[in-house]
């Protein structure tokens, strides 16, 4: 369930929930506006934050391909760096607080990570709406 009509959209984010009661997941996302290189047959590219019963500040990335065995992801928002673990074409964060934070903070994302044949890939996201959408999904999910 989407929190609804043009209250889920904010800026180049998007803002919904997922579920009820104590399963209630809140969630907000972009797009990525730029990937280098391009990669044939690749999926959605998403940043994604969520908030949970017991979890906060989740953040993830959605490659759109399956990472590498031992992938390095690597996230900067302004000044701020975050390291990424891997898991299929997931990467997570221990670092959920810093990466809001950081978002926060910044105009624009970037990750880097290790693409399908080894070789570096890199993918944009705009912050554009950012604190809106993360203001939403805290109040949806307090």
């Amino acid at each position: 369930m989407s929190l609804g009509g043009d209250k889920g959209k904010f800026g180049d984010w998007t803002a919904a929930t997922y579920g009820t009661g104590a399963a209630k997941v809140c969630y907000a996302f972009t797009p990525a506006q730029h990937s280098k290189p391009a990669l044939h047959s690749r999926g959605d590219v998403l940043l994604t934050v969520s908030e949970r019963a017991g979890v906060r500040d989740e953040v993830t990335v959605s490659a759109g391909y399956t990472y590498p065995k031992a992938a390095k992801v690597t996230l900067k928002a302004g000044s701020g760096v975050v390291a990424f673990y891997t898991q299929g074409a997931t990467a997570f964060t221990d670092n959920g607080a810093g990466a809001v934070a950081a978002f926060r903070n910044g105009a624009s994302a970037e990750t880097v990570s290790t693409g399908p044949h080894g070789k570096p890939v890199t993918d944009d996201f705009s912050l554009k709406g950012f604190s809106g959408a993360y203001h939403q999904i805290v109040s949806a999910c307090p």
